[in-house]
């Protein structure tokens, strides 16, 4: 079986930590499920590989982007791969309060 994981550095606490994990199990699972496939080569049952994976700790991304690109003013600079999910936005500002 093998494990990978997905971290993130964080400034703040001056580390690398997880967000993600995808892990392959291999016929672990499949035994105790009796999950099977005939393979077309030998005719006969085989078990399959199960594989799982996490989705992202969504409190440690947001804490990674907002460490990662926070600008001295306090915007916060979008990066590239997400501003299509942000409607285009390259930096969220400040707001301020009157």
């Amino acid at each position: 079986a093998k494990t990978y994981d997905l971290e993130v550095w964080l400034p703040g606490q001056q580390a690398y930590r997880e967000i993600s994990s995808c892990s392959n199990f291999e016929a672990f699972q499949a035994r105790r499920m009796k999950a099977r496939w005939r393979n077309p080569d030998t005719g006969k049952p085989e078990l399959v590989h199960t594989v799982n994976g996490s989705g992202l700790a969504v409190g440690r991304t947001l804490v990674a982007v907002l460490e990662n690109y926070q600008q001295a003013d306090g915007s916060v600079r979008v990066p590239t791969v997400l501003q299509a999910y942000m409607g285009g936005m390259s930096c969220i500002k400040r707001h301020e309060l009157h």
